[in-house]
Order: C-alpha cells, then sequence, then structure tokens
C-alpha cells in the first residue's frame, strides 16, 4: 500500500516531518519494485537518514543535530 503525501506508516511517528516525507518518498519507490511493505518503512527510513547526512544544507534550519 503506498503512502499518498501527508501520510506515513505509524513506525515513522517520532521522526521530524522532513525525514519522515524524504522516507516515505523513498519507501513508495521501493515498494514499486519490491512489493513488501516491511522492507519499503525499514529501507525508506534509512536511506532518508542518510540522504540527510550527505546533503545536510537540505535539513530545514533549527533542525539539525549538534556535534
Amino acid at each position: 500500500m503506498p503512502w499518498p503525501k501527508g501520510e506515513y506508516p505509524p513506525s515513522y511517528k517520532n521522526q521530524p516531518k522532513y525525514l519522515r516525507d524524504k522516507g516515505v518518498e523513498i519507501a513508495n519507490e521501493v515498494l514499486k519494485t519490491t512489493h513488501n511493505e516491511g522492507e519499503a518503512i525499514a529501507t525508506g527510513l534509512k536511506q532518508a537518514r542518510i540522504h540527510f547526512e550527505h546533503h545536510p544544507e537540505e535539513v530545514p534550519a533549527g533542525r539539525k543535530k549538534k556535534a
């Protein structure tokens, strides 16, 4: 079941909005190829975190991790 914009898997509920949105975007793409919802959810969140580690300029102001 793909997640439309603004909806997300329950396991994403405690994540910041920017991370949830990117995770859902990635999870929907994974779901198209694997048809495995559990794999899509896990991969989406993991890859979203990696994305923002490599592109910290895309993290909204005030949301950057402190070193």
